[in-house]
């Protein structure tokens, strides 16, 4: 069955893939994007499937919004402000462009709705993932104290005072808020999953971890980890890491998380769901960070840890995507991680990339956001 599938935010890097994959699986696409520079510099709509339909316009905008709507069967909502750092202190931005843009939306599929609202969530909602400590107990509400001089441990503490370890977190997790972008991005899932069935609509969320892959915003640095250490490393700096860098994530790969977003448009059991989607692997920052280094030809340079932390980052949160691959069918595919940074790093050497690190690092320091 043939859909036109409206894409808000469809011009950035998962858009740009997810649009890809819809037109060759014969959807019609209709991507809504407002082209900020943060997040598209000078590119604009340059690269984008010349089939897909382009309508300029803020998700906030009702007039455009409803415009984006016409005729349409399905909604992907990516629009939003991404950055943990920088909602830190843009927290009337980032509130007004990801949750009363999701209000505007939700107000226009009112008037004019679809089948289906799936909607992009983050990892970020659990705040510290799932712990256990030395004893084999599970905690959910692991909290993390400001580090004291002589501290030997970054990790969250136990009750006893004791390192916990990080095992994979669940969606039946509950949530930890940790900073004003984890805590728009549940808004917009909460939102989602509220009034779409209320109007007869289905929604869905999928809590997506660290997506990388060619087609990521360069020069915003505030996007995911990867693409700040590769614009470092592009312009012959060394990646720079808070805390120790031995805290872990998962990489997902973004034709992954496209292929997810079409699972969660189209599977019945999607309906009503949310769903962690990762690769199931993690690493430590430090190690992805020099097997990037070697990916882009520069074998030997470490990265500058800083021994500090920023204010909304967590420590460790893996993983469990038993529920995505019971209930959607969703497997990744894209697991040799060494070959993708090649890949990566190949794409990487054919861009401009400004490194803005520093000036974001200095943002946060003037405002008391990084000790």
């Amino acid at each position: 069955m043939t859909d036109t599938v409206l894409i808000t935010g469809g011009a950035g890097f998962i858009g740009r893939h997810l649009a890809h994959a819809l037109l060759a699986a014969g959807h019609r696409v209709r991507i809504l994007d407002s082209f900020i520079e943060q997040v598209h510099g000078e590119r604009g709509a340059d690269g984008l499937d010349s089939d897909a339909e382009i309508i300029r316009g803020d998700v906030r905008d009702a007039e455009r919004v409803a415009i984006a709507l016409r005729g349409v069967d399905k909604v992907v909502h990516l629009a939003a402000e991404v950055g943990v750092g920088q909602s830190m202190y843009e927290v009337g931005h980032y509130v007004s462009v990801n949750d009363h843009g999701t209000a505007v939306l939700f107000q226009e599929l009112i008037r004019q709705p679809v089948r289906r609202v799936v909607v992009a969530s983050s990892m970020s909602v659990y705040g510290e993932g799932l712990y256990r400590t030395v004893d084999g107990g599970l905690v959910e509400d692991a909290q993390r104290v400001p580090r004291k001089a002589g501290d030997t441990s970054w990790d969250p503490l136990d009750d006893k005072g004791r390192p916990m370890s990080p095992v994979p977190t669940p969606e039946t997790k509950r949530q930890n808020l940790a900073s004003v972008y984890a805590i728009t991005k549940f808004v917009q899932e909460r939102l989602t999953l509220t009034v779409a069935p209320a109007y007869g609509m289905e929604g869905a969320a999928l809590r997506l971890w660290n997506v990388y892959g060619p087609g990521q915003a360069l020069s915003n640095p505030y996007t995911g980890v990867l693409a700040i250490f590769a614009a470092r490393l592009h312009n012959r700096q060394a990646p720079m890491i808070f805390e120790d860098g031995q805290q872990r994530r998962d990489f997902v790969h973004v034709e992954d998380v496209a292929r997810a977003f079409m699972l969660a448009l189209d599977h019945p059991k999607a309906a009503g769901g949310v769903f962690n989607i990762a690769s199931g692997v993690d690493r430590s920052v430090t190690e992805v960070a020099t097997d990037l280094a070697e990916a882009m030809g520069q074998k030997g340079v470490k990265p500058e840890v800083t021994q500090k932390a920023r204010s909304g980052d967590i420590r460790h949160n893996i993983a469990d995507i038993t529920q995505a691959r019971q209930q959607l069918g969703y497997a990744p595919r894209r697991l040799d991680f060494r070959s993708d940074l090649a890949e990566l790093a190949e794409w990487v050497g054919r861009q401009t990339a400004r490194d803005r690190v520093d000036d974001a690092r200095r943002e946060l320091e003037v405002r008391g956001l990084v000790a």
